[in-house]
This record gives structure tokens, sequence and C-alpha cells, in this order.
């Protein structure tokens, strides 16, 4: 009897043993498998100058595969697993149910991470704007896009929340951009002297582009590198507008708060003045009476 006890407790060791054999198998091949793909469509996308972001997800789900097989592999060991699951799927409907809701999301970010693969709204390395942020695509996984912003900040959005969401992709063909910036100058100002500091003060700027060619755009013609156009009229200010173009959005921002002081500068050597809001103030014990 004893040796029989110590027959069953080896056989239960022993598959134990090739249990765990085989999910160090399927953690080592998920890694090396991982490694190697990540090198080889490195290599390629170099290569062949196009972008990695769907062999991320062909990776990923490669990666996702070897796991899920090695698991089911594993289960398969343990004796009478297939016939006590075939009864718990029998008689399971309603947990089944409710499982399934519980994990729709995680289906859909799942969905929706292969769908941002293959028609690639954005890829990994283009600068967008999603739910007020900006930033550029740091990673794209099957379950959520890494977004790291200008303020090294990095933001997780679910796959499913951005295929709801409206884009804006600054790298999407073309990445310049045509900049604005808008400066208020007094009713007793110059409007043609502040026209001709704020051209001057925006080619002075290394960063703007020179020479682009665009015909359709008539905010700034093709052979005028920056232009100021008055915009409004407003309560006390006049609203001048300069248009130029950036290489992309962040040379963009820069470009604005690079104008924005010098602009500002230029105006109070040149006697410009920025205006602000001014209010007469009447108390009402003084209505109704005389004039001095």
């Amino acid at each position: 009897m004893i040796f029989g006890n110590i027959s069953v407790l080896d056989g239960h060791l022993l598959l134990a043993a090739e249990i765990l054999a085989v999910l160090l198998a399927t953690l080592l091949t998920a890694k090396s498998v991982n490694k190697l793909l990540q090198r080889i469509f490195r290599r390629k996308s170099r290569r062949l100058r196009i972008d990695e972001t769907q062999f991320v997800v062909l990776r990923r789900v490669t990666v996702f595969t070897i796991y899920l097989v090695g698991c089911l592999y594993a289960l398969s060991l343990i004796p009478g697993f297939a016939s006590l699951g075939t009864s718990l799927l029998a008689s399971a409907g309603i947990l089944a149910l409710i499982l399934g809701f519980a994990a729709q999301h995680a289906f859909s970010n799942v969905i929706s991470g292969i769908f941002i693969a293959i028609f690639e709204p954005f890829r990994v390395g283009d600068k967008i704007k999603l739910v007020d942020e900006y930033g550029t695509v740091e990673d794209i996984t099957l379950r959520h896009t890494i977004i790291k912003t200008w303020q090294e900040k990095r933001i997780v959005v679910p796959n499913s929340k951005i295929s709801e969401e409206s884009i804006v992709n600054y790298s999407l063909r073309d990445p310049r951009i045509l900049g604005t910036l808008e400066v208020g100058i007094s009713y007793d100002s110059d409007i043609d002297k502040a026209r001709k500091i704020m051209v001057e003060e925006a080619l002075k700027h290394p960063d703007i582009m020179r020479g682009v060619k665009d015909d359709e755009n008539a905010f700034l013609p093709r052979e005028e590198i920056a232009k100021v156009r008055l915009v409004e009229l407003s309560d006390f200010a006049q609203v001048m507008r300069l248009y130029y173009w950036a290489p992309d959005k962040t040379k963009e921002y820069q470009i604005r708060f690079d104008l924005t002081e010098a602009i500002k500068k230029r105006f109070d050597r040149d006697g410009i003045e920025v205006p602000f809001p001014y209010r007469t103030i009447v108390y009402k014990k003084d209505i109704g009476k005389p004039k001095r």
C-alpha cells in the first residue's frame, strides 16, 4: 500500500514537472520570438523605409498566440481535463454569458488595435492630437496606444476609445503646418507699421519655412514667407493675424512662442501699443449730480 502511494505521488510529481516545463518553455519561446521579430521587423522597416506599426501589432499577435497555445497544451496534460471542461461548458452557460459581457471591452480593444494596424489612421512616431492632448505615438499594443506628450507624460488610451474619437494627425502625408499668431494693437496705433514689424520679426526666425509652394492656400501665397491680415475690430483692439509656414506642429509651437516675445519687444521700442480692456466706473451716488 505504501509503495502504491509512492508510485501515485511520483506520477503526480512527474506530471507537475511536465506541466511546469511546458509553461517555462512557452515563456522562453514567447520572449525569444518577441525579441527576434522585433529585431527583424526593425531591420526590415529601415531597409524598406516603411513604418513599423503593422509589424508591432503582428508581433504582439504572434506572441499572444504562443502563450495561448502553450497554456492550453499545459492544461490538456491534466488527466480528465477534457471531460471536465466539456461538462463545465455544458452547465455554465450563464457564467459564460457574464464573462462575455465582462470581456467585451477587452475584445473591443483587441479588434480596434488590429484595425489601427490595418487602416493606419496614425502610425508609431506620428504626431497627433487626441482628446485635447498633443503628443507622439510611442507604441501600439493589442489593448491600448501610448502617446508621449510634449511634457514627457505617457497617456495610455484604450484602442476602443481611440476608434470613437476624432484624431488630428499632423504627420499624415505632409507634416508642415500653417501657423498663426494673433496680436491686438490699440486703435491709435498704425496698422501698416505694426504689419511691417510683425513680418520683419517673422523673417528673422530661422525655423520658418521658405519657398513653400502651395497654390491652393489663399491665406499665404507661395511667393510670401509671412503675411499679416487685419482680422477683427474688437471692443478695444485691432486684431492682427500673422501667417507663416512651420515644418511640423512642434516647431509651430516654438515659433509662435518666440515670435510673441520678439513682436512684443519691437512694439514697445517702436511705440505700438498692445491694449488692455478699459473700463469707466460710474458710482450710483454720482448719477444726477451737476457737472462742475
